[in-house]
């Protein structure tokens, strides 16, 4: 699916992984609608890049926000994709010192993390499938973000990890039902990536984070989010995957 000329719509869009694919989507001559809850971030990314760019304030669990959002999309140009970036990561042990896990987090991640990645999933594809398809026959590319919780999750991991990896195992069954439509599928799954979420680490956290990470020892840039996911866009025959971009990282028990 090329970028320029289309309309792409980003969950998260106004910090971290979200607001990378957001500028690089602009600089490849693409149309954006940012959906997000962070208002005042999203309006200041939004106004810093001008007309290819606007900002709804949206929650992803919502259907009649997403539409909103997908509409104003719609608006600026033909949706060609959709980036599912929203999610929440708030940490609870199963049983800990208080009782067991709160049952209400746990479903807030869930409703977040998985709901929200479908809600903007269910409701792009409609959009999408309306569209003239391309020589190849696509109409569109939805991509989303798990984690590579979903296959290492850590202690206290147990809704993120839950979530993220159900958000995995949904990319398959997604990329072959929207195949008769011409739309793709495709999921990233990141390691650590420096991110607003690690910023509020103590440096001893993040210095013991990186240690962990083969190479390069460092956290992921945001940047390089991004250009995976411009691939994923751009590659037709990218479709159904999930790839993990964690510099060879393997998450211990903590």
């Amino acid at each position: 699916m090329q970028i320029q000329d289309r309309s792409f719509i980003v969950s998260g869009g106004a910090s971290g992984l979200g607001a990378s694919c957001v500028r690089m989507l602009v600089a490849a001559g693409g149309k954006v609608v940012i959906a997000d809850l962070g208002q005042s971030q999203g309006e200041s990314l939004a106004a810093e890049l001008g007309e290819a760019c606007r900002f709804v304030c949206c929650d992803v669990t919502d259907e009649a926000g997403v539409r909103e959002a997908i509409q104003a999309a719609t608006e600026l140009a033909p949706l060609g994709g959709a980036l599912a970036c929203a999610g929440i990561a708030p940490a609870a042990r199963i049983v800990g010192r208080d009782g067991p896990h709160d049952l209400a987090l746990f479903e807030k991640v869930v409703r977040v993390n998985l709901i929200g990645t479908f809600n903007l999933l269910r409701l792009a594809a409609e959009a999408m499938a309306k569209n003239t398809p391309t020589a190849d026959g696509e109409r569109g590319v939805i991509v989303l973000t798990s984690s590579i919780a979903a296959e290492e999750g850590q202690l206290g991991q147990a809704a993120y990890a839950a979530s993220k990896g159900a958000v995995a195992s949904l990319t398959l069954p997604a990329a072959r039902e929207l195949s008769k439509h011409g739309i793709r599928v495709g999921t990233v799954m990141p390691g650590i990536f420096d991110t607003p979420l690690m910023g509020v680490m103590s440096d001893e956290v993040r210095t013991s984070l990186a240690a962990q990470i083969p190479f390069p020892p460092r956290f992921g840039q945001p940047e390089e989010f991004a250009s995976l996911v411009r691939h994923l866009i751009e590659n037709v025959y990218l479709n159904g995957t999930i790839i993990r971009l964690d510099g060879a990282v393997r998450m211990g028990t903590k």
